[in-house]
């Protein structure tokens, strides 16, 4: 039996119990690929994290990612998530107020902001880019949203890290009142290689500018509660497609509460158009596990 430090995380929340969980393994250098995969499936959590040794002195640490299902090379929360774990435990010092993560989707600065009193922490998204859909694809995402009122910009396939489809609903009680069809878009996740549907409406809240839903189906997740990477693909392409529009600089974002969560996350987006994605983190198991190889 291995015995591993393990934290359990809320990420992209002001209040512990809203965000996106996460689970983060330190001392598993010795793992294979198999050992973390088991041990992802077992928390049964949307993503698992492996913190590991760079492999480049320019990082500050490595981290592997995990679902239920497979590895995966980016997603936000488990990069949000994993940088406070390791700031935390030590592990790391930031230089400049800044770290640099080594993921599957190469180096990527995270920022580090404690002006407020509390700790706030922001990865820069890989940079997007829309693909081109093929028909039947394309096909796919219209028949699912076919009866829903639409928003300004047409549906995309993006890809950043990630692969999703996005969707602009016309209001936020749209959004929020939807039933979506969770069969039509795991068909649609696996047909286009994609994590599923991510959908935004912009909103007239005080606290917050746009509302989102993602259903990663594409990694058997029917809705999640907290979606860095796809948040930071919306603001890419709100970027291009509305240069000088409300959002062109960044907003805030509600996600979560149709499944009984209420995560926040900052969208910054600076003049070269870079993206980071950004939140609180609070940290509520931090112990040990025993765990067979």
């Amino acid at each position: 039996m291995d015995t591993v430090r393990y934290l359990q995380l809320d990420v992209f929340t002001e209040h512990v119990g809203g965000g996106n969980p996460l689970g983060v393994v330190i001392g598993a250098d010795a793992w294979s690929e198999r050992d973390m995969q088991r041990f992802a499936r077992w928390t049964d959590l949307v993503e698992t994290t492996f913190l590991l040794p760079p492999t480049t002195p320019e990082a500050s640490y490595r981290v592997r990612i995990f679902s239920p299902q497979r590895e995966i090379p980016f997603a936000g929360h488990p990069s949000i998530g994993s940088a406070h774990a390791a700031l935390e435990t030590g592990l790391v010092t930031p230089l400049d107020g800044r770290l640099i993560q080594e993921c599957g989707a190469g180096l990527l600065p995270i920022r580090i902001d404690e002006t407020s009193g509390l700790r706030s922490l922001s990865v820069q998204a890989p940079r997007a880019r829309r693909l081109e859909p093929e028909a039947l694809h394309a096909k796919l995402v219209r028949a699912i949203v076919e009866h829903l009122p639409l928003g300004a910009l047409d549906p995309a396939f993006v890809e950043g890290g990630r692969r999703w489809w996005i969707a602009e609903l016309a209001s936020e009680s749209v959004l929020r009142q939807w039933k979506p069809d969770h069969d039509a878009i795991a068909r649609l996740a696996k047909a286009s290689d994609s994590l599923g549907l991510c959908v935004f409406a912009r909103s007239e809240a005080s606290d917050y500018d746009l509302a989102v839903r993602a259903f990663p189906a594409g990694v058997g997740i029917v809705e999640d509660p907290a979606s860095g990477a796809a948040n930071g693909l919306i603001a890419a392409w709100l970027r291009a497609c509305e240069p000088q529009g409300r959002y062109a600089r960044g907003y805030r974002v509600s996600q979560g509460r149709e499944i009984g969560h209420d995560a926040r996350i900052a969208i910054r987006i600076d003049d070269d158009e870079a993206v980071w994605v950004g939140g609180h983190t609070h940290t509520v198991v931090d112990g040990r596990a025993l765990w067979p190889r």
